[in-house]
């Protein structure tokens, strides 16, 4: 895949170390086996040409009459050999991949509550296969950068930029921490689903706030439990079957950190208990999901017998 764009846009600035992560020796070098299948699967996609593009509305690409019904069941194949999808939706060439997590209602719930992301550089910090990174530059995002340690994810992506490969978007296979420190870059940056993962968020905060311009905005989504300020939930093992949730704090306790951070005009914009409608097993993702990970007979409890999982986005600006 072509990088030429994102060298452009980067080199000789504060952000040129991430060129190093987009080259296909960083790739070889996380010496995963099944890289080799999903380099197979991404190169098998045919070579068609999108009659249109929908990244404002969706993340829609191509339409089946673009197609032949060889090069669509060629697509098709490929497409699933990528498989598990865990984030999305996406809609490639008529093919619905019906992903684990409805991505898009969470962006619902965020977009026109935060700054216009026309023309600012992004930073999307465990980005998935980036389908926010998309959305950003149906926004008009100048540059839209992801960032997850997952190879699945950055080859998945991949396969959707394969066929918009002028969209000023990329994912990177590799975590905030190796990202060069204190560059002070980014207009916005987004952290969805990381916080509760860091066995210490308040850290997590101050190397968002790094990559930060100073009065940029910080959006950020995460698992938060009803209490009082000061009250976070540590689970003593896993939650909702995950084993690396370390705090969940109360929306209370997010913004007592934020402010300990220094960031300034935290605003809570929304929050909502994850349904079992918006994250799901699908045809693209057969694995178990929320509902196996909530109590039968009441799905206000986790398995685990704790609250089930609820989810803030909180908005502040860097100092």
């Amino acid at each position: 895949m072509s990088y030429r764009h994102l060298r452009e846009l980067i080199e000789g600035t504060p952000l040129e170390p991430l060129l190093t992560f987009s080259t296909e020796d960083w790739f070889e070098s996380r010496n995963n086996g099944d890289l080799p299948r999903w380099r197979r699967a991404v190169n098998g996609l045919p070579d068609v040409r999108p009659g249109r593009v929908d990244l404002l509305n969706s993340v829609s690409v191509g339409r089946a009459e673009d197609c032949s019904p060889a090069e669509l069941t060629a697509m098709q194949e490929s497409l699933r050999l990528l498989m598990p999808w865990r984030k999305g939706p996406f809609e490639l060439f008529g093919i619905h991949i019906d992903t684990e997590w409805h991505s898009d209602w969470k962006w619902d719930r965020l977009r026109g509550q935060i700054s216009p992301l026309a023309g600012r550089t992004i930073l999307d910090v465990g980005c998935g296969s980036g389908y926010h990174c998309f959305r950003m530059a149906g926004e008009g995002a100048k540059l839209a950068v992801g960032v997850d340690p997952q190879l699945a994810y950055a080859m998945q992506f991949r396969a959707i930029k394969r066929y918009v490969p002028d969209v000023p978007v990329y994912v990177l296979p590799t975590t905030l921490e190796q990202l060069p420190e204190e560059t002070h870059s980014f207009d916005s940056v987004f952290s969805m689903g990381v916080l509760y993962h860091r066995r210490s968020p308040i850290d997590h905060l101050l190397q968002l706030q790094g990559c930060l311009k100073p009065k940029g905005e910080l959006i950020l989504e995460t698992l938060i439990v009803d209490g009082p300020e000061g009250y976070a939930l540590t689970p003593r093992d896993r939650y909702s079957r995950m084993p690396n949730v370390w705090f969940i704090p109360s929306c209370a306790t997010t913004v007592n950190w934020l402010q300990r951070c220094g960031y300034t005009n935290i605003r809570v914009i929304d929050v909502s208990v994850t349904s079992i409608d918006e994250q799901r097993t699908t045809d693209w993702m057969r694995f178990q999901s929320l509902i196996d990970s909530l109590k039968p007979e009441d799905h206000a409890l986790t398995v685990e017998d704790l609250p089930a999982p609820k989810r803030a986005i909180f908005v502040a600006e860097a100092p």
